[in-house]
């Protein structure tokens, strides 16, 4: 049976700030990893085939807490070396990151399961909703799922 190495984790984040993916992924590049997986969900001029004039996240104070338990949750389940994963609120540019996840494993098959589950968990569970403002003036709000 291969030996459970506890997860570190790296970082966990709900802010303004633009994110940098290449951070983030360099937080869970340790030595002993085989297999990095990084994801990087950006905001698209387009949904559901209506173009997108501008987006913006609103999130729950307990968002940050939420994305902890997340975060938490997958390095209890998989075996991965590092894990961080931030998520972006406040009014977000087409073409810049709202959620980046990275993951870290010894081998590629964890680090892709573990990166995905990372991702649908935080779709599922974070309280955050999208405010979208499409270009002919109409807008709606959405679960960030």
């Amino acid at each position: 049976m291969a030996q459970v190495i506890p997860a570190q984790i790296s970082l966990v984040h709900v802010g303004e700030e633009p994110i940098d993916a290449d951070r983030v992924r360099a937080l869970v590049n340790l030595p002993e990893a085989g297999a990095v997986v990084t994801f990087s969900g950006d905001v698209r001029d387009h949904d559901h085939g209506r173009a997108v004039a501008t987006l913006t996240y609103e999130g729950h104070p307990t968002a940050a807490a939420v994305l902890l338990e997340v975060a938490e949750q997958i390095a209890a389940e998989h075996q991965v070396l590092a894990i961080a994963v931030v998520h972006r609120v406040g009014p977000i540019a087409i073409g810049e990151s709202a959620l980046v996840a990275a993951v870290s494993s010894a081998h590629r098959q964890e680090a892709f399961a573990a990166c995905t589950a990372l991702v649908d968990l935080t779709k599922e569970r974070l309280p955050v909703w999208k405010h979208q403002v499409f270009a002919d003036g109409t807008d709606e709000w959405v679960n960030c799922a």
